[in-house]
C-alpha cells in the first residue's frame, strides 16, 4: 500500500509538476510548425495525419504503459516516454520524405503513451483522497503552461529561425524533464524487474472496466481538441494571424484560470456536475470559433474553449481515479488515456477529411466539433445515477 503524503504540496509533487511542464512543452513546441513542414515535404493534403498518427501509437502503447507502471514502476514509464520525445526531436531535421515523416510521427506517439501514464499514477499515489481533484488541477496547470509555452515558443522560433531550431529546442526540453525526476523515489511498493514477457498482454490487461464511463466521456469531449490541433494553424493563417501558436497559447492560459478551482469544486459537489458545465461550454466554443472573423473574436472564442478544457481535464481524471484502486491504478489511467487518444485521433482524422485543405469548409469542420461536444453533454445526462457520487474505492 502506498503511504499518502499529508500535505498536497511537497517536493515530489513539485518535481512531478515541473517535469510535466517540460514534457508537454517539448512535444507541443513543434505542433505549430508541422503543417508547413509537411507541406515543404510535399504532403499538404495529409495534414489530418499529423496528429492522427501520433495518437495511434500513443493509444496503442497505453495498455503496455499501464501494465508496466503497475509492475515495474511509475518512474521508468515516465522516463522512457521522455527519452522517446528526445530522440524524436533530434530526428525530425533528418526527415526528407512524407513517408519518413509519418513513420517518425508514429514513433513519437510512444512518448505520450508512456510519460503521462506514469506521471498521473505517481500523483495519485502520493496525494490525499479528498484532494485528488485539486491535485489533478495543479498538475493540469503545469501541463497547460507547458503546452502554452511550447506552442508560443515553437511559433516564435519558427517565425524567426529555420524550423530545425524548433526540433532541437524540443529535444533539449525533453532531456530537462528527465533530469527533474531521475532521482525521485519510486512509489510502487511491489515492483518487479522488467522482462520482455511483460509486453505480452492478456485480454483483461488492456481495459479497466471500472473507468469505462469516464473514458467514453473523455473520448467524446476531446474530439474538439484533436480538431483544433489539426485545423487551427491553417485557420489562423486564413484570418491573417501570423503566429500560428497564438490561439493555443490563449486557450491554454485561459484554462489556468479554472483548473485548480474546478478540481476543488468537483472534490466537494461531485465530478459530473462540473463536467456538464464544461462539456456545454465546449460545444459553444466550437460554434464561436466557426464564426470568428478576426484576431479578437478568435481570442474570445479561445478563452471560452480554454475555460471548458480547464474544467474538464482535472475533473475527469479525478473521476477515473475515484473508481479504481491502487493495484490497478496504472491500468485505469492507461484506459482513460486510450480513449483520450481515440478522441483526439478521431478529431484529427475527421477534421482533416472535412476540411480537405479548403477554406470554404472551416465552418462545417468546427460545427462537427460542436456536435461531438454536445454529445458528451447529453451522455452525462443519460448515464446511470450511480456514477454521480465519488466512489471511495481505497485499499486498506
Amino acid at each position: 500500500m502506498v503511504v499518502k503524503q499529508q500535505n498536497l504540496i511537497n517536493r515530489s509533487f513539485v518535481a512531478l509538476s515541473i517535469s510535466a511542464f517540460l514534457f508537454f512543452a517539448s512535444f507541443n513546441m513543434i505542433i505549430p510548425e508541422l503543417p508547413d513542414y509537411l507541406t515543404s515535404l510535399g504532403g499538404a493534403e495529409y495534414k489530418g495525419l499529423i496528429i492522427g498518427l501520433f495518437t495511434i501509437t500513443a493509444g496503442l502503447s497505453r495498455p503496455f504503459s499501464g501494465k508496466l507502471a503497475d509492475k515495474v514502476g511509475r518512474l521508468p514509464v515516465m522516463i522512457f516516454g521522455a527519452i522517446v520525445c528526445f530522440v524524436a526531436g533530434l530526428s525530425y531535421p533528418f526527415v526528407t520524405s512524407v513517408i519518413a515523416f509519418f513513420v517518425l510521427r508514429l514513433l513519437h506517439g510512444f512518448s505520450t503513451g508512456f510519460t503521462p501514464t506514469g506521471n498521473s499514477a505517481y500523483v495519485a499515489d502520493i496525494v490525499p483522497f479528498n484532494r485528488r481533484g485539486e491535485a489533478m488541477g495543479i498538475i493540469g496547470v503545469a501541463i497547460s503552461v507547458g503546452t502554452a509555452t511550447g506552442n508560443a515558443l515553437g511559433g516564435y522560433l519558427g517565425s524567426m529561425y529555420p524550423v530545425d531550431y524548433v526540433f532541437y529546442a524540443s529535444a533539449l526540453t525533453a532531456v530537462l524533464s528527465i533530469i527533474i525526476v531521475a532521482g525521485m523515489k519510486e512509489t510502487l511498493a511491489d515492483k518487479v524487474q522488467f522482462q520482455f514477457s511483460m509486453l505480452k498482454l492478456k485480454r483483461d490487461e488492456i481495459i479497466e472496466k471500472r473507468v469505462m464511463v469516464p473514458a467514453v466521456f473523455m473520448s467524446l469531449s476531446v474530439f474538439s481538441f484533436g480538431l483544433v490541433l489539426t485545423i487551427m494553424p491553417d485557420y489562423s493563417r486564413h484570418l491573417g494571424i501570423s503566429n500560428k501558436g497564438l490561439f493555443f497559447a490563449v486557450f491554454v492560459l485561459a484554462s489556468l484560470l479554472v483548473r485548480i478551482l474546478a478540481g476543488k469544486i468537483s472534490d466537494k459537489i461531485g465530478r459530473i456536475k462540473v463536467l456538464k458545465v464544461s462539456s456545454f461550454l465546449l460545444g459553444c466554443a466550437m460554434i464561436l470559433i466557426a464564426y470568428s472573423n478576426s484576431l479578437y473574436t478568435l481570442i474570445g472564442a479561445g478563452i471560452i474553449f480554454g475555460l471548458a478544457v480547464g474544467m474538464n481535464s482535472p475533473t475527469v481524471f479525478a473521476w477515473a481515479i475515484d473508481l479504481t484502486d491502487d493495484r490497478k491504478r496504472g491500468k485505469a489511467l492507461a484506459t482513460l488515456y486510450i480513449f483520450l487518444e481515440i478522441g483526439i485521433g478521431m478529431g484529427a482524422f475527421i477534421s482533416g477529411w472535412v476540411y480537405s485543405n479548403n477554406a470554404d469548409n472551416f465552418k462545417l469542420t468546427f460545427f462537427t466539433g460542436a456536435l461531438l461536444a454536445f454529445s458528451s453533454f447529453i451522455f452525462l445526462n443519460v448515464i446511470s445515477p450511480k456514477f454521480y457520487q465519488l466512489s471511495k474505492v481505497e485499499n486498506t
